[in-house]
């Protein structure tokens, strides 16, 4: 599994956003069209009624959100350390909206972040071009899902550095 821009490949299978779990939302790439998953939205959007995909409410990395993180990780740290039982209330990561356009009007399907401190603002650009560049034409989307997906069943390890990530976006933008 690895994050490159907006998108979480987990072998073969390409996400926007973070690869849900469960009942939670996420939207999947599939060359079938487009699937939301999770309570509330599921379904798929075949690609030949796509007409344009973006992505709004994307969280970009700054300093200050770094700084927030890391303030908010050692405050939860001390406060589990102090609490005697654990209330299990964990705050659920930030969602982001996938928003696609197709003949029947505008749907708005939801995922959570998959970057803890936000995406650079370079990897965001890249990602909502290559999310457009998937709307362009069957050939189009079917040549970049294929290479995202063959890049994901090849790649052994995590996320890859920034410089990598970036340059992986730009080849399957093209």
């Amino acid at each position: 599994m690895a994050m490159v821009g907006l998108f979480w490949i987990a072998e073969g299978d390409v996400y926007v956003g973070a690869k849900p779990s469960g009942s939670a939302p996420g939207v999947r790439l599939t060359p079938e069209g487009v699937v939301a998953l999770g309570d509330g939205q599921a379904g798929l959007h075949l690609w030949e009624d796509v007409r344009a995909l973006t992505v709004a409410d994307v969280p970009v990395k700054s300093l200050k959100r770094q700084v927030g993180v890391v303030t908010d990780v050692a405050l939860d740290m001390v406060m589990n350390l102090a609490m005697t039982v654990g209330t299990g209330l964990g705050e659920a990561p930030p969602l982001m909206t996938t928003v696609l356009e197709s003949h029947d009007g505008e749907h708005e399907l939801k995922a959570y972040v998959a970057a803890a401190v936000g995406y650079s603002p370079t990897e965001v650009d890249l990602s909502r071009t290559l999310l457009n560049r998937l709307t362009e034409g069957a050939a189009t989307m079917a040549t970049t899902l294929a290479a995202m997906s063959a890049w994901g069943r090849a790649w052994e390890g995590g996320t890859p550095r920034p410089a990598q990530r970036e340059r992986l976006l730009r080849e399957w933008i093209g």
